[in-house]
């Protein structure tokens, strides 16, 4: 069974997609950037556009019955390749030994966003 999450309480965007996808135990998470509560773009520097990613992340999956300790995989856009140094400075905030699998792209955002993530978790 296939189970689209979605609640005006999750963070949203106006775009076509579900902020969460679920498969048996298995959640899919859309990519999460700084965006307000009403998926408005929040610019700010690079590390405030990451946490509140993360942070959009975080309160997808809570909403889905996981949270950032069940995640297995992420997948992370930097716009810029000049703060990889930077990420990978802030990843440990948000993500503990053993972390989860990780691909980061770079320069593959358009816009004014500099940073976006998605993830596959697991609702435990």
């Amino acid at each position: 069974m296939i189970i689209h999450h979605a609640d005006p309480t999750m963070p949203h965007s106006h775009l076509p997609f579900s902020p969460a996808v679920q498969v048996g135990n298995l959640l899919f998470v859309s990519g999460q950037a700084s965006v307000d509560h009403e998926g408005r773009i929040v610019d700010d520097d690079f590390e405030g556009e990451m946490t509140r990613a993360i942070g959009n992340l975080e309160k997808i999956l809570i909403h889905c019955g996981s949270g950032l300790r069940h995640v297995v995989k992420t997948q992370n856009y930097l716009a810029d390749p000049q703060w990889r140094d930077l990420y990978n400075q802030l990843y440990p905030r948000f993500f503990r030994p053993p972390f989860p699998a990780r691909t980061t792209v770079t320069k593959g955002l358009s816009g004014t966003l500099k940073y976006e993530i998605d993830c596959i978790a697991v609702i435990p």
